[in-house]
């Protein structure tokens, strides 16, 4: 498949790291020829430099006989004549945009994405996926990183172990033993920095980081096992009233158990903004960092701490000011995957990384055929793949223990018509089954051909 990614950016390169690893042919541009040159000389992958929108720009980068277009600049508007140009004048069949303001997203203007008007196939909202993300986070506060999984059936849940788990030492086979009807599975362990997929006589330890699978009606059960309290998240404070903050006290306020929230924004505009948008929630304008402005949002008080301005130093400090205060938890959004180390150390319980969350959003747009998710893990080191299983895949109709998988790759879940169903050696996958598998980056080609699936696009 030919792609061309505009937009050398971090999503942009991790795009690129992804698909030109499938050997996919990609080209990337961007204006900035520094960030080309980074690209083409970490990655196998082809760069111009120049505007992504220009017609000559495109030609130059292939677009004549290019399968796929993601516009993924940092200007929406860029980004959406790149996609009409792409189409009116290369006829590029797959288009992508990633656009930031939200009144591009409005529902009632829709119609302005049609092929006969602007024609994007896919529209990428990074703070609609943030926003998401966060609300997950909240929604499982003992976990550092969640996702739904199969309709919202199973979860991914981020685990954090320390010294009062209570089934450290066990190894993993004897958790099935003790805790048979528990419909649960630990996918990943990450230890001293090292992501792996755990076999079933590995135990597990302090300190260790695991993600596990978990029925989404046993997560309190799981969470319990491997000591983590499951406390109701009644009042959150959200400094930060830009997109993202905006969008999650608005999700909030619908929500029927009556969340109380309060929000923190700087800007005077944008707290006015924020202020006549909301119902229920308290807007207050000032520095989040303020410790008279914590502690007239009651921060001792609060269940929660959501931190999602645009700064990442602003996100960490005013974290870690929270918990001084009183917060039990903090939640901050990290766009520079080299701060997350610092996490653990400054005791911030989870964080949210927009690129990783947008990265996964766009690669579940460009799978191909029956590839229904895509959830990516650390700094891409191992993904999460939600797929139908085909007739004509090699894993159809055996028992999951006669399956070679690769020795990075576990089965997490797996659904059967509409019921998710803890998957043991004896399963048997079948044809339309949904499995989610947890794949090593390295592994990712070997579960392409059991799943008879190119991850190309449609």
């Amino acid at each position: 498949m030919k792609v061309i990614i505009c937009g050398a950016g971090q999503v942009g390169w991790q795009i690129a790291r992804h698909l030109s690893g499938e050997k996919n042919d990609v080209t990337i541009v961007d204006n900035n020829a520094d960030l080309v040159r980074r690209a083409t000389e970490t990655l196998d992958v082809q760069g111009v430099a120049g505007f992504a929108s220009y017609p000559d720009v495109l030609e130059r980068a292939g677009a004549r006989d290019a399968d796929m277009i993601i516009a993924a600049t940092y200007s929406d508007e860029v980004n959406m004549v790149t996609c009409q140009v792409a189409h009116s004048v290369f006829g590029i069949t797959r288009k992508i945009a990633r656009l930031r303001a939200q009144s591009y997203m409005d529902a009632i203007y829709s119609d302005l994405y049609r092929r006969d008007h602007l024609p994007i196939d896919v529209v990428i909202s990074p703070e609609r996926e943030v926003a998401e993300a966060a609300l997950q986070r909240l929604a499982a506060p003992s976990t550092f990183d969640t996702e739904s999984f199969m309709g919202g059936r199973a979860q991914l849940l981020g685990v954090a172990l320390e010294e009062d788990c209570p089934v450290l030492n066990t190894p993993l086979r004897q958790l099935t033993d003790l805790f048979s009807t528990l419909r649960a599975i630990v996918v990943g362990v990450r230890r001293e920095g090292h992501l792996f997929a755990p076999d079933p006589n590995d135990q597990l330890f302090a300190g260790d980081q695991i993600y596990v699978f978990s029925h989404v009606e046993d997560v309190n059960r799981t969470l319990d096992i491997f000591g983590k309290a499951t406390k109701k998240q009644e009042r959150i404070v959200i400094i930060g009233g830009g997109n993202v903050g905006l969008a999650v006290a608005r999700a909030l306020e619908k929500r029927t158990d009556r969340i109380r929230a309060k929000v923190i924004e700087k800007s005077r505009a944008q707290a006015e903004r924020a202020a006549d948008l909301l119902e229920r929630t308290i807007v207050l304008n000032g520095d989040g960092m303020s410790m008279e402005l914590l502690a007239e949002a009651n921060i001792d008080r609060a269940d929660a701490v959501l931190v999602v301005t645009d700064d990442d130093k602003t996100n960490i400090l005013a974290a870690v000011r929270a918990k001084q205060a009183g917060c039990p938890m903090a939640i901050a959004l990290i766009n520079d995957p080299t701060l997350v180390p610092l996490m653990g150390a400054l005791d911030i319980d989870a964080y949210i990384n927009p690129r990783a969350t947008t990265v996964s959003s766009i690669l579940r747009h460009i799978r191909h055929g029956r590839v229904r998710a895509i959830y990516s893990i650390g700094d891409a080191e191992a993904e999460v793949i939600e797929a139908q299983v085909l007739s004509t895949s090699p894993i159809a109709g055996r028992p999951i223990r006669d399956i070679e998988f690769p020795e990075g790759v576990l089965m997490g879940a797996l659904m059967k018509g509409d019921k998710v169903v803890k998957p043991t050696g004896d399963t048997r996958v079948e044809e339309g089954d949904v499995i989610a598998l947890f794949c090593m980056s390295g592994d990712v080609p070997e579960v392409e051909r059991l799943l008879q699936v190119s991850i190309d696009f449609f």
